[in-house]
């Protein structure tokens, strides 16, 4: 995690959160006073992490915390008063917000600090992994879509065809799926 929005009304918070931030590693942060701030800067750019102390001018946060959860990108911890932490936590915890009861204990801030960068860490690899996924079934679409116009203008069998595919990978050194991408360009104009 590199970067990190904190959502807070006051200064003692700011440095707070910022020194915690700092010590563990974090380069770029971002302070808003208002869910309304934070709702505009998220819609500029995504942070890894989003620190939200509740309550706010403008809302508890826990809408926003909810928000930005759901979007799937940043990790979100909420930190609420004692008195509203079950409730809250109960609310939020399906959404994958972390929340942390006030008055906050820097050591147990620290642990929550650490469970959301590794979290984040272990989302953006099952990320990258799903996209290596989805642009594997979108080769294999279009080297299926290459094999049935070989299928049906060439008259090859399914064996044919894919070796076809295969050999002129090979030959002209370059994907299948570019070799399957000339193809659809040649049958289907």
């Amino acid at each position: 995690m590199e970067s990190a929005l904190i959502v807070t009304l006051t200064q003692k918070s700011i440095e707070f959160f910022t020194e915690m931030l700092n010590a563990a590693s974090f380069g770029q942060i971002a302070t808003v006073q208002s869910c309304g701030e934070a709702r505009r800067l998220l819609m500029e750019r995504d942070f890894d992490l989003v620190i939200i102390n509740a309550p706010l001018r403008d809302e508890t946060g826990e809408d926003l915390a909810r928000h930005v959860a759901a979007q799937g990108t940043s990790q979100v911890i909420l930190v609420v008063k004692s008195e509203y932490y079950d409730e809250i936590s109960a609310n939020t915890e399906e959404d994958g917000v972390l929340t942390v009861a006030k008055p906050l204990n820097r050591s147990l801030f620290w642990a929550t600090l650490k469970l959301a960068k590794a979290a984040g860490a272990k989302l953006k690899r099952m990320q990258a992994e799903n996209s290596k996924l989805q642009q594997k079934i979108e080769d294999i679409r279009i080297i299926d879509r290459a094999k049935c116009l070989l299928i049906s203008y060439l008259k090859l069998s399914e064996q044919e065809a894919h070796r076809f595919l295969e050999k002129q990978a090979m030959d002209l050194r370059i994907t299948k799926r570019a070799v399957a991408e000339g193809i659809l360009k040649m049958y289907e104009n």
